[in-house]
């Protein structure tokens, strides 16, 4: 079974998914950038929401949950990552997978509402765009402008939006963006 495989397993929601495909493609972008390993990267941001059906409202098991499910099907090489990116539990993030991930969760959204204002075409979306909606906090406001920040330790905010377009439009399709 493959990762999305996996995924599906857990996740029925379309939208959920493309919001995972979403962050594994700015997490492997991030991770070319940083020289990372670009495998595991992806692989931990197309699994970070695993469990978030499952847990419902309850914040305080999300991450827990999700780490569980990654041990018992042999992914407990990322489960901590899974455990830890709850921002509402944790948040004392130094190491660079947790920081790139609080800001992949939040600016993969943020790029694709631009991209969505732009009739999907994620191509007519620019770093200038992305940075002039960030400053509007009424525009895709649940994409959390303080954990797109973190990313602040590793690249500067301009950079993290280039690599996030460019990221997103290696998964155009599978998002339903042109």
């Amino acid at each position: 079974m493959n990762e999305l495989e996996l995924l599906k397993k857990y996740v029925s929601d379309d939208k959920l998914i493309k919001h995972c495909i979403a962050v594994s493609a700015v997490m492997r972008g991030i991770a070319r950038e940083l020289g990372e390993d670009e495998e595991l990267w992806a692989r931990i941001g197309l699994l970070h929401d695993i469990d978030y059906e499952i847990v419902g409202e309850d914040m305080e098991r999300h991450g827990e949950a999700g780490a569980e499910i990654l041990e018992k099907e042999g992914y407990g090489e990322i489960a901590e990552v899974v455990r830890r990116h709850n921002h509402m539990r944790y948040g004392d993030y130094e190491d660079p997978v947790e920081l790139a991930l609080q800001a992949a969760d939040s600016v993969s959204g943020l790029i694709i509402a631009c991209a969505l204002v732009k009739g999907g075409k994620i191509e007519d979306v620019t770093p200038k765009t992305v940075k002039k909606k960030f400053k509007e906090k009424s525009f895709a406001a649940g994409c959390d402008r303080n954990r797109i920040r973190m990313i602040e330790k590793l690249m500067p905010l301009e950079r993290l939006y280039e690599v996030g377009i460019e990221s997103l439009k290696d998964v155009r399709e599978e998002l339903g963006l042109s």
